[in-house]
């Protein structure tokens, strides 16, 4: 896309530069509310409104996107805030890991009595008185 878009760039540049070299006569610019007149090659003239249109388009472009460019600014720090949120709370996740880790070293190792281990001593209790 980036070619197609320079290929036709450079077709336009080339055209307007032959029409403008082409076109060596002398014209005459009234500037309507001053009343000051100017003559200059017609060349030169569309040269300079070629570039002007160029760099008038641009300014027009870049200030249309003022608003998604503040957007992405405020996106931005938005999102350096969350990242340092997110490390501070992954660093207590693992204090609180740290933690969960050296209680159960502590806990001494002992079997939880759970309802079928108690289910199997009732039995076998029973089992024994009836001998």
């Amino acid at each position: 896309m980036t070619f197609i878009k320079a290929l036709i760039g450079l077709i336009f540049i080339c055209t307007t530069f032959v029409f403008a070299f082409v076109n060596n006569d002398m014209a005459d610019f009234n500037l309507w509310p001053t009343g000051i007149e100017v003559t200059v090659s017609l060349s030169v003239a569309v040269v300079f409104f070629v570039i002007f249109g160029y760099v008038f388009g641009w300014l027009i472009t870049w200030l249309s996107y003022s608003p998604v460019r503040r957007a992405l600014r405020l996106q931005r720090k938005e999102n350096k805030k969350l990242n340092k949120e997110q490390e501070k709370l992954t660093k207590e996740i693992e204090g609180l890991h740290g933690n969960i880790e050296t209680l159960k070293a502590a806990v001494p190792t002992t079997e939880q009595s759970t309802d079928k281990s108690w289910l199997k001593s009732f039995f076998s209790h029973n089992d024994k008185t009836e001998n």
